[in-house]
């Protein structure tokens, strides 16, 4: 495949709002040995491109400075050493950065095959959150068929794929969200009971009806956290990934002593390309079989054109959506 020299990009021109985000033009990278190029055709916004942005998450040693964890289009070039990915397929892929532009590098073992049936649009919306969810809920959190799963923010990205990931292995799925819609939303995807925040004390509700939880996955933080100890189960798990309301509470551990709970946490762009790739495998193995024969599906809000990454995250953040949004090249 013939490449150009140059590619349209979005920048973040100094931390800030969404404002900052800024149409440029960058070299075309090429890919090392063990990467591949991939040119996109859309790429997925999450909350750690808005950290990024408001200069709150830095990249890691070595990744872009362009916001962007995740994308679908073709193979463009592959780098040396790379088998079992070949120039033309499309793919879908989980990047360190970089993927607010036409092309971007990828260690090839990030890389899985577009699901049958599902658009390049789709296929955009699938990496960050999967993987995420998967390696926390499953791996990390343990959860297991018959048990009770909490999901709080059951509406994002992450909430949507958490749902159906659970209840299609079996799991009995609760939710909260801010609105009568988000909950009806997650009860489509399989929740038994979404609790609207806004209106009700999850902890009570759940306490009422199921009389606790095994396993919660929480990106609320804040007082979220001594309130989720209170409603786990006796050797209950509690895994944190983000904290929207901040990471510092005061937390009574005698809870967690008596009630032999674990509290855990972990983020995804840091860890190793190994333990990625070791992710990849598993979703390949566990999950896309799900996604082949539409068992479940990314749950898709609204796109953008690249070029209007400020309204995407500005939607985000107004967190008025429903799934994943996604931009367009």
């Amino acid at each position: 495949m013939t490449l150009p020299d140059t590619m349209r990009v979005i920048e973040i021109s100094e931390a800030g709002g969404p404002e900052v985000l800024k149409p440029a033009t960058r070299a075309v990278p090429r890919p090392s040995a063990g990467e591949v190029l991939i040119k996109l055709e859309a790429a997925g916004v999450n909350r750690p491109d808005a950290l990024q942005r408001a200069g709150a998450y830095d990249p890691p040693p070595g990744a872009s400075d362009l916001p962007g964890l995740e994308g679908a289009g073709h193979v463009a070039a592959v780098g040396e050493g790379v088998s079992g990915v070949a120039e033309g397929d499309a793919v879908c892929g989980l990047f360190p950065g970089g993927g607010y532009a036409e092309y971007v590098v990828c260690p090839a073992a990030h890389v899985l095959p577009i699901p049958k049936g599902l658009s390049m649009v789709e296929g955009a919306a699938l990496c960050e959150t999967f993987f995420t969810v998967w390696s926390t809920v499953f791996e990390r959190g343990g959860l297991k068929a018959g048990e009770r799963f909490l999901v709080h923010g059951g509406s994002s990205g992450i909430g949507t794929t958490a749902i159906q990931l659970a209840a299609a292995r079996g799991a009995r799925v609760f939710a909260t969200a801010g609105s009568e819609e988000k909950c009806a939303a997650c009860l489509e995807l399989g929740a038994e009971m979404a609790v609207n925040y806004r209106e009700a004390d999850y902890v009570s509700v759940l306490k009422d009806a199921v009389k606790g939880v095994d396993l919660s996955l929480n990106m609320v933080g804040g007082d979220y956290i001594p309130r989720d100890v209170r409603l786990l189960a006796p050797d209950g798990r509690l895994v944190m990934i983000a904290f929207l309301q901040g990471p510092k509470v005061e937390l009574n551990f005698a809870q967690v002593m008596v009630k032999r709970l674990t509290v855990t946490g972990a983020t995804l762009r840091p860890q190793s390309d190994v333990a990625k790739g070791h992710m990849a495998e598993a979703l390949r193995r566990e999950v896309w079989p799900l996604l082949d024969d539409g068992r479940i599906k990314p749950v898709m809000d609204q796109t953008f054109p690249l070029e209007d990454a400020a309204a995407a995250h500005a939607r985000m953040e107004a967190s008025a959506h429903i799934g994943k949004i996604v931009l367009t090249l």
